[in-house]
């Protein structure tokens, strides 16, 4: 038996022994602990990878069915509109990714460069933000980049040394994925949650303004963060007309805009506009999207059959989407989150808002070190801090709730921080010192800007 295999097998001990002493019926116990002893056993399973992330959500169900809803009302939660927007999301990313539109982008943006290193790093940059409009997986996203990136880094060491290059281009890559996917409400899986979250509990908050909410944040901070990269890997010069060359081959080789390429990007290209204008028509941003994945699949408009294109739905990151959701309402129902509310604010003690916002900010923080699963992090945190936010009637606890969502999102100094980080560490460009060393400025330039944003840019144009 592996080291790996008894320690699983000791979590899940320990999430059955909890249960029996918690949740059984021989036990009489009140509903916040209760609910407090599944939650632990659910992210123990989760974090602890006891299970795929899939089945454990398939336990969390039979939980909750059992202890705190009716099986009806977890069943209600599959179909709630933010699971079927990011069904949706999936098709259109798939039909993006497979039509070839996609990597015909990343190259085309890249091309921008005009053979200079620093705007390669730039627009690199730039291309992730790009791309999140169309893809809602920070992992896809990782993936499609860093593959690109790969092949051109490649050719230009035949020519001379460019490592400092190849490590802006990863680290700005592990930095850049997380946050790019809270520009738009259907940027990644945990902005997804946080929109549909926030979105229940405020009013007016839909795509237009959720871009506008924390579009001028992010650009903000991809400004900053390119200059501090210019700071600390400052990139090789090299052969420009050499690099134009690669990137223009590499697009030649994909030929003319094929037919299916056209139809996509007319797809999402209308997809996007019915989001933007969704104040004009009244459809949803989930029902909008429904449609435009359909339209993917359709004679004429379409790209791939059925049979093709649900393979490119995350079946299992529904499940647990799903679960998500579930859970975050069970905390919210039985008090849970009230609780755990107030023994932060019992813990913080503190008069000044300001001191509060701080502390909450920098406790996310810390927190994210331990926590993989950024969307199972973020079903703690953002029903927490809407209830603290709630408990200081002067502020408008929106602000505070976002800026809990930007400081959960990113990894800054941990290659285990997410998946994300894996990927582009795997393909050996920088080393774990070398994102210490980035990732530890980086992080003092974005707590520096959510504050701002929450005293500054929120506050002075929204309240």
């Amino acid at each position: 038996m592996t080291a790996m295999t008894k320690q699983k097998k000791l979590l899940f001990s320990f999430s059955v022994l909890l249960y029996i002493m918690t949740l059984s019926p021989l036990v009489e116990t009140t509903e916040v602990l209760r609910a407090i002893a599944c939650l632990i056993i659910i992210q123990v399973l989760w974090i602890g990878g006891v299970f795929p992330l899939a089945f454990s959500s398939l336990l969390l169900m039979l939980l909750l069915s059992v202890h705190f809803f009716t099986y009806e009302e977890t069943l209600s939660y599959f179909a709630s509109e933010i699971v079927w927007l990011l069904f949706s999301t999936f098709i259109l990313a798939g039909a993006f990714i497979e039509s070839g539109l996609a990597s015909r982008l990343s190259l085309k943006l890249l091309s921008l460069s005009k053979g200079s290193s620093r705007l390669l790093v730039f627009f690199s940059f730039i291309l992730m933000f790009i791309l999140s409009l169309f893809i809602p997986s920070n992992v896809g996203k990782a993936s499609l980049v860093s593959s690109v990136l790969d092949s051109i880094v490649k050719h230009l060491q035949t020519m001379g040394t460019v490592e400092r290059l190849a490590k802006s281009l990863f680290v700005g890559l592990t930095l850049i994925v997380p946050i790019s996917g809270a520009i738009v409400a259907t940027g990644a899986s945990s902005t997804l949650y946080a929109y549909g979250l926030l979105g229940d509990m405020t009013e007016g908050l839909d795509y237009v303004s959720w871009i506008l909410y924390m579009g001028p944040p992010i650009t903000v901070f991809l400004l900053l963060l390119f200059l501090l990269f210019l700071l600390v890997f400052p990139p090789e010069q090299i052969d420009g007309a050499e690099l134009e060359r690669v990137i223009g081959d590499k697009i030649h080789a994909l030929g003319h805009m094929s037919r299916n390429e056209w139809k996509v990007l007319a797809v999402l290209g209308l997809t996007v506009i019915l989001w933007m204008t969704g104040s004009l028509h009244g459809f949803s941003v989930s029902l909008v999207a429904l449609f435009g994945a359909t339209l993917t699949i359709l004679p004429v408009t379409g790209i791939w059959q059925w049979e093709t294109a649900k393979k490119k739905i995350g079946w299992d990151l529904l499940l647990f989407f799903a679960a998500t959701l579930m859970l975050s309402s069970m905390l919210i129902k039985t008090g849970a989150v009230k609780w755990f509310a107030s023994q932060l604010i019992n813990l913080l003690s503190m008069d000044s808002y300001f001191l509060v916002v701080l502390s909450l900010l920098l406790v996310t923080a810390l927190l994210r070190l331990f926590f993989v699963n950024v969307l199972g992090f973020l079903t703690i945190m953002l029903p927490v801090t809407l209830a603290i936010g709630e408990a200081f009637p002067t502020h408008d606890p929106l602000y505070l709730s976002m800026g809990v969502f930007l400081m959960g999102i990113p990894g800054f100094v941990l290659i285990t921080q997410s998946p994300i980080h894996l990927i582009s560490y795997e393909y050996g460009y920088f080393t774990k010192r070398d994102l210490l060393r980035l990732g530890s400025g980086a992080f003092v330039i974005w707590l520096l800007v959510v504050l701002a944003s929450i005293y500054g840019y929120w506050m002075v144009f929204y309240s």
